[in-house]
């Protein structure tokens, strides 16, 4: 989902200085003014050493600028970037997140992040999301190996999106859960009479479908980040929240509060125990309980283009990413055609169905007066980013 964040940092939220005329020379000339540098879209973040242990969870993530266009800043809402662990001991069944910290290159944390208690033959999965354009990683020693990490199809990148370790994790939560040990929650039923939407319904999803995640970071005042706890909130003075522009925390924070229905929580290793929301749960709840017709990842999700040309390659990658079966198991070969007449027609059935709800929700874009109006453009902006009317 690609919307802004819905908080801005310490810098945007200052009132604007004084508007000042242009420099003058000593000739009473006008001084060539150069406009402000354009914002870099495109970032580096570097994966510590041993990323799936629980030393490596708690080293922060080193955020820099990719290429030539400049430095990246964790508290600009147009670079954040955000790491989502989501951990399972199949032989036990418990299930937690933990939310590593990102922090710019050269700085500290504002707030150590906390180690987190890893069970001994638990299984960890990593996701990132970003709030930019295309976010790169890059290993720390062989970190990119040892946390087998997917960033997309050789040096064609997803985006906003990467993972690391996501195949080995669903398989071991799909494990726990054939063997009763993980107990997946219903969906529920809504305020409006129907089933509590998924991350895979037609009635929620977008054009890059999955992407992103529910991490949030507190900034403070001096560009510094801490990991979102009560405990650091208590801790450090005058921050802001930074927010990833995801699908799954639109859901999870804006959908289901509107239409009285809950995300699937389990414990946070970064926040005492608290329950939180992350990618894996969200999607592990909707391969377990969405009704047909499932939404997967089609060809012409943008994020799994090659040079604008569908990859069936890189389409696999992402859905192994978030536990989605590969292109043709059970008939399903991401048929853009029929993902877009889905899409088009349950995603504006639930709109007007819950028109009433949603009108009076807010939106996760300070431009947009309500969620009714931010499902709508979001709804519209699919549908011609997917190339719907030539399909």
């Amino acid at each position: 989902m690609r919307a802004p964040a819905d908080t801005r940092a310490p810098a945007d939220t200052q009132a604007p200085a004084d508007t000042q005329l242009p420099a003058t020379a000593a000739d009473g000339q006008m001084a060539d003014v150069q406009p402000p540098p354009a914002v870099n879209p495109n970032c580096t973040l570097r994966v510590p050493a041993r990323p799936l242990s629980a030393q490596g969870l708690a080293t922060p993530y080193v955020l820099s600028g990719t290429g030539d266009g400049g430095a990246c800043n964790e508290t600009n809402p147009d670079q954040s970037a955000f790491v989502e662990a989501t951990i399972v001991n199949p032989r036990t069944g418990a299930i937690s997140v933990y939310h590593p910290l990102v922090v710019d290159q050269g700085t500290q944390p504002a707030v150590k992040p906390v180690v987190p208690n890893i069970g001994a033959g638990s299984v960890v999965g990593l996701w990132f999301g970003f709030n930019g354009d295309t976010l790169s990683l890059r290993g720390t020693r062989n970190s990119l190996t040892l946390g087998n990490c997917v960033n997309g199809r050789g040096d064609s990148k997803f985006g906003q999106f990467a993972h690391c370790n996501a195949g080995a994790f669903f398989k071991a939560a799909n494990s726990a859960i054939s063997a009763n040990r993980l107990k997946v929650p219903p969906l529920g039923v809504g305020r409006d009479g129907m089933t509590c939407p998924s991350v895979r319904d037609f009635g929620v999803v977008d054009q890059d479908q999955s992407d992103n995640v529910t991490t949030t970071y507190l900034a403070t005042a001096d560009g510094r980040t801490a990991q979102d706890t009560g405990a650091t909130r208590n801790q450090v003075a005058d921050t802001t929240t930074l927010t990833n522009g995801s699908d799954n925390r639109l859901l999870d924070a804006f959908v289901d509060p509107a239409i009285g229905c809950s995300p699937f929580t389990a414990r946070d290793l970064s926040s005492n125990g608290a329950p939180t929301t992350s990618l894996a749960l969200n999607e592990l709840q909707a391969a377990a309980h969405q009704a047909a017709p499932v939404a997967l990842i089609p060809l012409n999700n943008p994020m799994t283009r090659v040079d604008g040309e569908r990859s069936a390659l890189k389409t696999n990658l992402y859905r192994a990413g978030v536990g989605q079966p590969p292109l043709g198991v059970g008939g399903d070969t991401g048929d853009p055609a029929a993902y877009c007449t889905k899409l088009a027609d349950i995603g504006r059935q639930r709109l007007m169905a819950d028109r009433g709800f949603f009108v009076q929700a807010p939106s996760p874009d300070a431009e947009t007066a309500n969620l009714y109006e931010f499902l709508t453009q979001r709804l519209d902006g699919s549908l011609q980013e997917l190339g719907c009317a030539d399909q």
